[in-house]
């Protein structure tokens, strides 16, 4: 049985004080409108000029052969990115470079601030991870281990949650150095990619890997007036989180490997967390598009 958690949900971070500006309300995606989600990997991307060119379409022979293409993008193109996709209403921008640690070594999205101001209410999404290596002073903030001793758990549970809670302040933060003050929503990625307790050799018990993702969801709420959700699907959670509880999420967005907005419209009623689904994401050619349920 999973442990009560327990979590400071009340604190305030100093980093996030410049981000919780208006937008009280969840932000409510029209249903049936489309998007889009764009990150480092675009930057210096044409983007599609026509709708012809944004829905055209290729076979994805399998939910990880699709991921697999996701994580690995072919080379992009010199122009620079001044346009959003043709027909969409809203688009979400990656903070992160594929890594769950902004670092020297892995530097946060630098086309963030061009693509953030080139989309229509653009949201956040960051990328998230766990290994019990995070725990320690380069990675784990000292605001964050002291903020998790209110965290009710064992020890390691506690340095976990700290480890969450240090990725959503480094995201912060660089969010916040970009004059980002208000996106529509932020969105935690979690997916097999990077580092898991249970996957890639990471030998640790499946609580902990609940536990960052909870001091994430933790940290993102006492500091931004945005809404928070999760982008993943049942395959991930499954092998991520299991059955364990992670509470305090407004939505689920489904990574559904469809290649058209009415395949993936299917995929609305099939929460992997217990929030309601809000977007799903499917396959348009090589770019990422996104349905509202």
């Amino acid at each position: 049985m999973a442990a009560v958690l327990r979590f400071p949900l009340a604190a305030v971070l100093a980093v996030g004080a410049a981000l919780v500006l208006g937008n009280a309300s969840a932000f409510a995606y029209t249903s049936g409108s489309l998007g889009y989600d764009i990150s480092y990997p675009q930057c210096g991307t044409v983007y599609p000029r026509t709708m012809a060119q944004a829905s055209a379409t290729t076979s994805t022979t399998s939910l990880r052969a699709w991921w697999s293409t996701l994580r690995n993008p072919p080379a992009t193109r010199s122009t620079p990115v001044r346009n959003w996709y043709p027909g969409s209403n809203f688009g979400i921008v990656g903070v992160n470079s594929g890594y769950p640690f902004i670092s020297s070594a892995h530097p946060g999205n630098p086309c963030l601030a061009d693509e953030y101001g080139h989309t229509p209410l653009a949201g956040l999404y960051v990328n998230t991870g766990f290994d019990p290596s995070y725990t320690d002073s380069a990675h784990t903030t000292a605001h964050c281990a002291s903020l998790s001793a209110t965290v009710g758990g064992s020890t390691m549970q506690r340095q976990a949650w700290a480890v969450g809670c240090s990725e959503a302040e480094k995201d912060m933060a660089y969010v916040q150095a970009q004059a980002i003050t208000n996106p529509t929503a932020w969105w935690v990625d979690i997916e097999d990619g990077n580092s898991w307790c249970g996957l890639h050799g990471v030998n640790c018990d499946e609580t902990l890997n609940q536990f960052a993702i909870q001091g994430i969801i933790d940290t993102l709420r006492a500091n931004v007036a945005s809404p928070v959700g999760i982008y993943s699907n049942s395959l991930f959670w499954s092998e991520i989180v299991g059955t364990l509880p992670v509470n305090g999420a407004t939505w689920d967005w489904i990574a559904s490997g469809a290649s058209t907005s009415q395949q993936a419209k299917g995929y609305c009623g099939s929460s992997f967390s217990g929030a309601p689904v809000s977007l799903v994401q499917f396959v348009s050619g090589s770019i990422d598009r996104d349905v509202a349920c």
